[in-house]
Parts: structure tokens; C-alpha cells; sequence
């Protein structure tokens, strides 16, 4: 058994809303506010039966929130930025995090202030605007959309299973978005 295991949670519209732990999912079952749309590879015991481990679960009730937005990590800006130094355009290992107005000049700790740099060129900029340094970016920083793909994917690898939920979403809320941009 392989309680450790996460559940991808649908809202009532089949919108992906988060991840919990397969414990909580099943709870959620159980009690009747969430039903089961599909189960992973795994069992658990009961007295005198068995359950499949859910992997996927649908609340009954919809579930109202604002919009979600990714939270700015590491990990999120090297993602954003195509794991590639802004500055020289390589892709490397050895990766850090650039703030291009510098935090000891005011500069912002920011998804806009922020860009990925490899080791070289953060050196190379030291304490400096890219201007001062004759650097230039080769993309503007901007805040990433929290789509599905962006808040779930880094759990597809493990979770197979989830796929054809975010992908149905991402593809269902991309073609509404440019419903109503070609309506303007």
C-alpha cells in the first residue's frame, strides 16, 4: 500500500482546483462529498475488504475561488524562463536567479524583477542594471498565467492518469479565451 500518494481534485465543472493527499481524497469519498472518477493502481485494506486507492476525485458541490496564481519560487522562474540564462540564451545546469533592478537599489523581489542567469552572467552583472553592465535581456519578464499545465504538470511524470483531466481543461478554457477575444 502507497498512502503517501497524491489525488488530483476536481470542482463540481471538472476543473482542476488541487492536489491532496490520497488519505484525504478517500475520506472525502467516503463521506460523500466527492466521488470517485478515477482510482490509482493501488488497494488498502479494510476489515474484511479492499478499496482502490483514488487517484482522481470530483466534488458534488461546486467550489467558488479566485483566480489562482503561481507562486514565485525558484523553481517557477527557471520554468518560466525555459530553464535558459536570459542574458547569454544557454542551457545549463548551474542556473540562478537575477534580480535586474538589484534589491539593494529598491529593486522588487518580484515575478517583473526576476530572471533566470547562469552563473557567468550574474557575475558578470554583479550589482548592475543590465544597462550599466551592456547586458541585454532576451525577453521581457512578465507574470506567467496559472493555468492547469503550469500548476499541475510537474505532477504528470508520476501521474499518468491525470493527464486527459488537465489537458480537457487546458484545452476547454484556451478555446473560451479565444471565443471571447475574436468577439472584441
Amino acid at each position: 500500500m502507497s498512502i503517501d500518494r497524491s489525488a488530483l481534485v476536481l470542482n463540481q465543472n471538472y476543473e482542476p482546483l488541487n492536489v491532496c493527499s490520497v488519505r484525504r481524497a478517500f475520506v472525502l469519498v467516503d463521506r460523500g462529498k466527492a466521488e470517485l472518477v478515477e482510482d490509482g493502481d493501488d488497494h488498502i485494506r479494510g476489515v474484511g475488504r479492499s478499496f482502490r486507492l483514488p487517484s482522481v476525485i470530483r466534488l458534488r458541490r461546486y467550489v467558488r475561488r479566485p483566480q489562482p496564481r503561481l507562486r514565485l519560487t525558484r523553481r517557477e522562474v527557471f520554468a518560466r524562463d525555459h530553464q535558459r540564462c536570459q542574458y547569454c540564451g544557454k542551457q545549463q545546469s548551474d542556473l540562478t536567479l537575477d534580480h535586474i533592478e538589484p534589491r539593494h537599489r529598491g529593486g522588487r523581489h518580484a515575478w517583473e524583477n526576476l530572471v533566470t542567469a547562469c552563473r557567468r552572467c550574474n557575475h558578470r552583472k554583479a550589482g548592475r542594471t543590465p544597462k550599466e553592465a551592456g547586458m541585454k535581456l532576451m525577453s521581457r519578464p512578465v507574470r506567467p498565467r496559472a493555468t492547469p499545465g503550469a500548476m499541475f504538470g510537474h505532477y504528470l511524470q508520476r501521474y499518468r492518469e491525470w493527464h486527459p483531466f488537465l489537458i480537457a481543461w487546458l484545452d476547454r478554457s484556451s478555446s473560451a479565451r479565444l471565443g471571447s477575444e475574436s468577439a472584441s
